[in-house]
């Protein structure tokens, strides 16, 4: 009763990674950046300088998706992966957002 052995990581699907990373990993830095906005210091009016720390923190966000984005099997993986993701994110940040109201 031996599980077939798991594929190994492989370049083959690189495309079909990459663009789930640079698309749904994108949207997926904006949902953080707006729970860090809602939830982070001071709330979402904390000030210009709390602002300026939520646009510049999309950057290493997406580039850490990025990154790990090489690390799903096939891209259709990373696809539904990051779906599921963002789905997450942005519930939560729209469940934030209708009960501060």
């Amino acid at each position: 009763m031996n599980a077939p052995p798991a594929a190994p990581l492989s370049a083959r699907h690189w495309f079909g990674k990459v663009s789930a990373a640079v698309v749904l990993g994108y949207t997926f830095s904006i949902g953080l950046s707006g729970l860090f906005a809602w939830h982070g210091p001071g709330g979402i009016d904390a000030g210009s300088g709390k602002v300026q720390f939520n646009m510049w923190m999309l950057a290493p966000l997406w580039v850490a998706v990025l990154s790990v984005c090489f690390l799903f099997r096939s891209g259709l993986r990373a696809w539904l992966w990051l779906t599921a993701a963002n789905v997450l994110v942005f519930g939560l940040l729209l469940g934030t957002r209708a009960l501060d109201g």
